[in-house]
């Protein structure tokens, strides 16, 4: 049977792969539970940054939970990630996550799936 519920404090952060300052938590991943879409909490300390990077296929949907930071979206401006905002990359878009001003915690979602 497949797995469909899960508790995050039960999971582990990891570094992530374009930061070596910022921290990702998978929550759910096509590898593990065989899922469309990937979701994961993000974690940023003051003053790190997450370099410019593409995801080739997939959407990057963040929605900041607590912190201040800011991300780039080449072609579309610069934007606060700040609680209750969400920041749409579509898909093949350059983007970074950079200006940490306060511990930045954000839900990251891929769609289609990207782990």
């Amino acid at each position: 049977m497949e797995e469909v519920y899960f508790k995050e404090d039960e999971l582990n952060w990891q570094t992530h792969p374009k930061s070596q300052t910022t921290r990702i938590k998978i929550l759910l991943s096509k590898q593990k539970q065989g899922a469309g879409v990937s979701c994961a909490l993000v974690s940023s300390k003051k003053g790190s940054s997450i370099p410019e990077h593409v995801h080739e296929e997939s959407e990057d949907i963040i929605y900041t939970l607590s912190g201040k930071a800011k991300v780039e979206i080449v072609g579309y401006g610069v934007y606060d990630l700040v609680p209750g905002t969400l920041a749409r990359v579509p898909k093949n878009t350059k983007h970074r996550i950079f200006d940490v001003e306060i511990d930045f915690l954000a839900y990251d979602v891929f769609s289609p799936a990207v782990f």
